[in-house]
């Protein structure tokens, strides 16, 4: 796909092509497909997107939706909905619309469908209208946006399936194709749900393989864990060894903080000890951060600091099923504290600097990339 550009006089986008190789396959009860567009502008600008959606389903949580959502340039959500307090359930074409804004902090404006649980959903004829200076919304260009260009080989011809650029999925309860009962026009998208089941709650349940309380306490553990993994794993270099100013941690060296944390409770609650010499060589700058942080925490991809906590993680896990709760009551001995209370600390420990990771991601300034300077023999060619 050619990327596309549409100015209204201060407001540029451009339309994000989509990689079909880092497609990834999972289960759940709902799927989603999106466009994602850069957007650039100095001001606050409305938008409209509209489209039409039909079901046909027996299933009574069987909905449809358009869904838009705005990523800003911090990493935040400036605008979201997904038409879930007002799905489609129509099971002839209705046309259907979201109506919003974003500005100058507007990184990516992500728009496409969803369906939830059981059925047909069709979705034909999307539109997208962004608001010029003299306040009129004007139709901007939507690659494919009647699937016309679509074939049963390709069903979502520049569409991603997924919910973002670089997070392709495919649900496996949920079979795409074109289909000729169309809004308009000759052919329209249709998503087939068979099999899908409605999503549990979020719940604290007892991981199996665990007495009861130890059980819940790990559950809690892995729950942190995932929000901390989910809030970094995209970052550059660049971006975890960010310093807010000189006196600030990284977020890379948070995150090794967390590990090394983790890891000394393990020899406190297991060992009944403090660091050796090899594990305070090994720990040491990470769990007491300050300017030994700073110097010698940096250069790492996320992944190599998602492999440390992860590895101390398995760690805690293989230990702590070892014991039961007795222990969890008995008291570390010199600490004036419980197993239990120990083990809590460390999840409300986590929290804390997820906090921080979170204040962090929103001062990062953009990386300034020195331009490329040719030799004059290939600035002649």
């Amino acid at each position: 796909m050619q990327a596309q550009t549409f100015k209204l006089t201060v407001l540029f986008i451009f339309a994000l092509c989509f990689s079909v190789n880092a497609q990834k396959t999972i289960s759940r009860g709902w799927t989603s497909f999106a466009q994602s567009i850069e957007v650039k502008t100095e001001r606050t600008v409305k938008f409209k997107l509209t489209g039409k959606i039909k079901v046909i389903s027996e299933d009574p949580n069987g909905v449809a939706g358009l869904w838009v959502r705005v990523d800003n340039k911090n990493k935040e959500t400036g605008f979201f909905d997904n038409m879930m307090d007002r799905p489609a359930t129509s099971a002839s074409y209705q046309e259907y619309s979201i109506n919003g804004t974003f500005d100058a902090q507007a990184k990516t404006l992500n728009i496409g469908g969803l369906c939830m649980q059981n059925g047909d959903f069709y979705f034909d004829d999307f539109k997208l209208f962004l608001e010029n200076e003299e306040g009129q919304l004007v139709e901007a260009p939507i690659a494919n946006a009647s699937f016309e260009k679509s074939t049963s080989a390709h069903p979502l011809q520049n569409w991603s399936s997924g919910i973002a650029e670089g997070q392709q999925v495919k649900v496996k309860e949920y079979s795409v194709d074109v289909t000729e009962d169309a809004a308009s026009g000759t052919q329209a998208l249709l998503i087939k749900g068979v099999g899908a089941t409605p999503a549990r709650p979020m719940e604290i349940v007892a991981e199996e393989g665990f007495t009861p309380q130890m059980g819940v306490l790990v559950s809690m553990l892995d729950a942190m864990k995932e929000r901390v993994e989910g809030a970094v794993s995209g970052h550059s270099v660049y971006e975890l060894d960010y310093l807010m100013d000189d006196k600030a941690n990284s977020i890379g060296a948070l995150i090794y903080h967390l590990a090394a944390a983790e890891k000394l409770y393990q020899v406190l609650t297991f060992e009944g000890r403090f660091f050796n010499e090899e594990e305070e060589a090994k720990w040491g700058a990470a769990l007491d951060l300050g300017d030994l942080g700073r110097e010698q925490i940096k250069g790492k991809t996320a992944q190599y600091y998602l492999d440390l906590y992860n590895d101390v993680r398995a760690e805690t896990k293989k230990e702590l099923a070892k014991r039961d709760d007795m222990w969890l009551q008995e008291e570390i001995p010199g600490a004036g504290m419980t197993n239990f209370y120990g083990w809590f600390h460390v999840m409300e420990h986590q929290s804390s600097h997820l906090g921080q990771i979170l204040l962090l991601q929103k001062r990062i300034k953009p990386e300034e990339k020195e331009e490329e300077i040719l030799p004059a023999a290939q600035l002649k060619n």
